[in-house]
């Protein structure tokens, strides 16, 4: 279960890559992706069910963190 939250953890410090709205949304939507598939996988929900949530989320996450500059 450590692994699972550090792993967790690590994958959404990186969804703070890229420069603009766009890069931000399709690397957060990336990553969120494969944490949730990955999370999915261990887990009862299902690895497409856990990659869609994940990837909506991080998309999500990723386009309203983009810093005004």
């Amino acid at each position: 279960m450590f692994k699972t939250f550090a792993l967790t953890a690590v994958l959404l410090g990186l969804t703070a890559c890229g420069d603009t709205w766009g890069q931000r949304a399709v690397t957060g939507g990336g990553i969120g992706a494969g944490s949730g598939a990955l999370i999915g996988a261990v887990t009862p929900l299902g690895v497409l069910p856990g990659a869609l949530i994940g990837g909506a989320v991080g998309a999500g996450v990723g386009a309203a963190t983009t810093s005004k500059r």
